[in-house]
């Protein structure tokens, strides 16, 4: 059995209910089942580590101690394992050197690329530079026609003040006999006194010969002679005529046009340098185009190819606000206020004829550019008033930005640095351009590109220029490149497949979804060719569009021929009926599920009458169309002519008082129009944010919201003292009380006893973690219990205060759903734990850390905070992909949440893949019609039943919106809702 399944025995990790199951290898497994019933622990925290930890375990000790060990998981045995590898969705870099290129590997061919194939070509003239041999330069002479006479020169001087009196008197020493200087040729001993003031140009003639058959010897020693004269550079010119070729580019002064090289010279260099301007290459090596490594980086911005500069809207973020009432943030904002400014701001006001009671957006333009940039170097009369006695200073006024920069240069306290960052944003950096790279890396071309220029090519567009690059060279740059080649086109060809056509090669790993960083490592195993693997995959399908899935499961099943077993843990309805085999898990989530309640293939899931998949599978459960779509307030925000990113010009409105869904394929702009621009312009005029919005006009109808709030897939917090209860709020009541109690009144305890985090109630022994960690080197780290609070985090004082005979330790050990019970007496505990289940993390405990939430739960946590508080009925929500990792059972209730916000007046905006969510909709903005640089528009707006009308009715069977056609069937289906 071992040979050809999977054999799991006992395994109870976390929830599981001590599972046995036997998956078979070589195939597509997909795991499904309820939010929180034991998904991942199956799939992740016991497959994937036990055949993680048994590989790394076959190395030798040294090579264990620089990898990271798993920890056994809590399982009898397991059979039939391979060497495992996991794609999570929170594996990808956040450091901005990182970028789809480097995490693919392709920039590293491509490094390899342009330093083996790759020309250099000088700034100045725009011509190649070329290192040559004196073999080289000997056979390039001996082409010129026979009796060719000509110029050996060394070029000692090029464009430098001086008299060279002492140099000229070495050479002739050396045996030279003539040198031409400025131009003139002179014999050694008459060269004229040289002004010392003026710039010369001196070359020493090393020989004069004509082309013969026998005279290579003696030309080649020439060569050497003049090289090591000249430090590398020689010149050839012909005493008669042009060099053959060139007659076209000389002139009546006898030198080309862009180059200033005369046309009958012809420049030998044994390094990459520029004969005209000196520009000089170092050996070309692949690091010369790393912009992680100092051979490479641009000097400017050290490779990052931007920089942090202050930002005039982060400075004046409310241009209705005069200069009396705040405009300028950063020194209204100084503590305490200072009068100094308003004195500078009040003198400059009277210099240069504004009033201080002027809207900053009614003041003229030369006003607010001196403001904030001064007065370049102009002096104007400043006034001051100090206690009694008044005062006038002329001189130059630095502007505002100028004085933020001079302060933060100047500072040496972190929390003014970190003060005044908060006026900076992201700008690219002058001298690269945000290349990225020196100059030199630069310079070097393959087809007329440098190597930023190919990185900055999307993914279906750089597949296009490297398949076709091999016509652009020669036959020997062909057969270096070949193997390069192949690399890069196959590894962008998986990209491709995965549905991540749209994404520019340079953009950075930070800015990426989790659906589309876990893509593109599954694109670079795909790239491995491995068999005999044991992939582990958490949601591929995330942020991938419905008419993409299809290549998605392609490259899945590709990735299984190859001789892998995949185990995926999905919802997506098109995976389920896509894989070899089916794990159901459940019945319930948390201490509810962890067991198997159906698995097979698709037929026999279909067949089971007990699993919740099937049900939704079959059509027996559904999630219903709404009966009639809400018309709104009849009120809409409306976003004019949004350019962020790839939006062309994009104009939108949301009708208010409605759930909206901002859909289309990856990367046609939805986060760019939602996110970047009406989020980020909202949150400016409502919340005061302090945030840079994407380039557009304006944004109306705000007056009738009173606030905007972004619940997204962040972590709610970075370390494991973080945790649900904590970040709602529900901690601080449940300290509050505990300290409340009658015991704890006795003794004395405020709330502070009752906080893991700080001293006092907490265990000191393991400083109210619980555990202790015990480095093992070339082992995993052991985290055994405390033995003094046995993993309670409080010590035995604390612990002695209980309500209803539950300690504070056991109620952080609770489940939600335990906590509304217990707490059901004490409403601002209760209201809290029970909107945590209402969103569906019932099963949560009420203290799990943060670290161990995944990226839906981490959303729906922030989603019941939001909830929890009072509702205004005007505030605007906005959500990005809230059913990630939700089963359908999940969606159901979540729906019913965001539609009750939307009940109480308020608006909700969602973007969107699930089809379950986008056909109860109010309205849809569909965005397209494709990805990247072929999207950025609106294709289709209305309700659901309009968008896939349009869909149907497209010409030619071709419709713009593929959410329509995909939308279509859907409401076909079912009871077509009333417009």
């Amino acid at each position: 059995m071992s040979l050809t399944h999977i054999s799991v025995r006992g395994a109870r990790e976390h929830n599981l209910k001590g599972v046995d199951v036997d998956l078979p290898r070589d195939a597509l497994v997909v795991i499904t089942g309820l939010s929180g019933s034991g998904k991942s622990s199956l799939a992740f925290d016991t497959i994937y580590a036990e055949g993680q930890r048994r590989y790394v375990e076959s190395l030798s000790a040294y090579a264990r101690q620089f990898l990271e060990m798993m920890q056994k998981p809590d399982v009898e045995h397991i059979e039939g394992l391979s060497p495992a590898i996991s794609i999570e969705q929170k594996t990808t870099s956040r450091n901005p050197r990182s970028t789809v290129a480097t995490v693919t590997e392709i920039y590293d061919y491509m490094r390899l690329l342009w330093a083996r194939v790759g020309i250099p070509y000088s700034p100045a003239t725009g011509l190649p530079i070329a290192a040559q041999t004196v073999s080289q330069m000997v056979d390039r002479v001996m082409q010129l026609p026979e009796g060719t006479r000509f110029y050996l020169l060394a070029p000692v001087v090029r464009g430098r003040k001086g008299e060279y009196r002492k140099e000229l008197a070495e050479w002739q020493k050396a045996g030279f006999t003539r040198v031409r200087i400025d131009g003139e040729l002179y014999p050694i001993e008459e060269a004229p006194a040289l002004d010392k003031k003026y710039k010369h140009d001196i070359e020493v003639v090393v020989d004069r010969l004509a082309v013969a058959s026998d005279m290579s010897t003696r030309l080649a020693d020439s060569f050497e002679t003049a090289l090591k004269l000249a430090d590398g550079l020689a010149y050839v010119d012909l005493a008669d005529g042009t060099v053959p070729g060139r007659e076209d580019e000389a002139q009546s002064s006898g030198k080309m046009k862009n180059s200033g090289i005369p046309a009958n010279r012809i420049v030998f260099s044994e390094k990459f340098a520029c004969p005209v301007s000196g520009f000089t290459i170092p050996e070309i090596e692949p690091r010369l185009f790393s912009f992680n490594a100092p051979q490479g980086a641009c000097p400017a911005c050290d490779g990052l190819g931007e920089r942090q500069e202050f930002d005039p809207e982060l400075v004046v973020p409310n241009e209705a606000l005069s200069l009396k009432k705040g405009a300028v943030v950063p020194w209204a904002k100084s503590n305490p206020p200072s009068p100094y400014y308003m004195q500078v701001l009040g003198s400059l006001a009277k210099e240069f004829g504004f009033s201080l009671e002027t809207p900053w957006q009614d003041l003229p333009g030369e006003a607010k550019l001196i403001i904030l940039h001064g007065t370049g170097g102009k002096p104007v009369t400043l006034r001051f008033v100090d206690g009694k006695k008044s005062y006038e200073v002329r001189k130059p006024f630095e502007g505002v930005i100028g004085n933020l920069n001079r302060r933060l240069l100047q500072t040496e306290s972190a929390w003014m640095r970190e003060e005044l960052s908060k006026y900076q944003t992201a700008m690219p950096c002058e001298t690269c351009d945000g290349a990225r790279l020196k100059p030199e890396a630069l310079a070097v071309k393959i087809a007329g590109e440098d190597i930023s220029m190919s990185t900055r090519r999307s993914v279906v567009d750089a597949l296009a220029f490297f398949s076709t690059l091999p016509d652009k060279l020669t036959d020997q740059q062909n057969q270096i490149a070949r193997a390069i080649l192949k690399e890069i086109v196959e590894r962008l060809g998986f990209l491709n497949n995965v549905g991540l056509d749209y994404l520019n090669l340079d953009r950075t790993s930070g800015t990426l979804s989790g659906g589309e960083s876990q893509r593109i490592r599954l694109a670079s195993q795909i790239g491995s060719g491995l068999s005999g693997v044991l992939y582990v995959l958490d949601e591929p399908s995330i942020g991938l569009h419905q008419r993409d899935n299809d290549r998605l499961l392609i490259t899945l099943k590709r990735l299984r021929d190859l001789g892998n077993t995949v185990i995926v843990v999905e919802h997506d309805e098109d995976a389920i009926r896509a894989a070899d085999y089916i794990v159901d898990m459940g019945p319930g989530a948390g201490v509810h599920g962890g067991r198997i309640v159906a698995q097979g293939d698709l037929n026999q899931l279909l067949a089971h009458r007990d699993s919740l998949t099937a049900d939704y599978l079959n059509g027996t459960r559904r999630i219903e169309v709404p009966v009639k779509r809400r018309k709104g307030t009849g009120k809409k925000l409306t976003v004019h002519n949004a350019r962020a990113n790839n939006l062309r010009g994009v104009t939108a409105s949301i009708p208010l008082g409605t759930f909206t869904c901002i859909t289309g394929v990856s990367g046609s702009g939805k986060s760019s129009f939602t996110i970047d621009t009406l989020y980020a312009a909202s949150a400016r005029a409502l919340n005061g944010a302090r945030i840079v919005a994407g380039a557009h006009d304006k944004v109306t109808g705000l007056e009738h919201c009173d606030k905007v709030i972004d619940i997204d897939q962040s972590p709610i917090g970075r370390t494991p003292r973080s945790n649900p209860a904590t970040y709602t709020g529900a901690f601080t009541n449940i300290r509050d009380w505990f300290a409340g109690l009658p015991e704890a009144q006795a003794r004395g305890y405020k709330p502070g006893r009752f906080s893991f985090n700080v001293k006092g109630g907490r265990c000191e022994a393991c400083q109210g973690d619980g555990v202790l960690k015990i480095e093992m080197h070339f082992l995993p780290d052991v985290y055994v219990t405390c033995d003094v609070c046995h993993g309670a985090r409080y010590n035995r004082e604390t612990l002695e205060v209980k309500f209803k005979g539950k300690s504070i330790a056991d109620v952080l050990d609770m489940t939600v759903e335990d906590a509304v019970e217990f707490f059901k007496a004490v409403p601002p505990i209760r209201d809290k734990m029970a909107m945590l289940a209402e969103v569906g993390l019932g099963y949560v405990k009420v203290g799990q850390q943060a670290t161990t939430l995944s990226g839906g739960e981490a959303q729906r946590v922030k989603l019941a905070k939001e909830l929890s508080r009072r509702a205004t009925g005007n505030t605007l929500y906005i959500l990005d992909e809230p059913t990630t990792g939700l089963h359908f059972e999940d969606v159901r209730k979540l729906l019913e949440v965001l539609h009750a916000l939307v009940d109480q007046g308020n608006s909700v905006v969602v973007i969107e893949h699930n089809l379950d969510v986008i056909k109860t909709a109010d309205w849809i903005i569909d965005m397209g019609p494709e990805g990247g640089v072929k999207g950025g528009e609106v294709v289709a707006e209305g309700t659901p039943e309009k968008v896939a009308k349009m869909a149907t009715e497209s010409a030619a069977g071709k419709p713009r919106s593929f959410t329509g056609r995909y939308l279509a069937p859907l409401l076909g289906m079912e009871a077509v809702a009333a417009e």
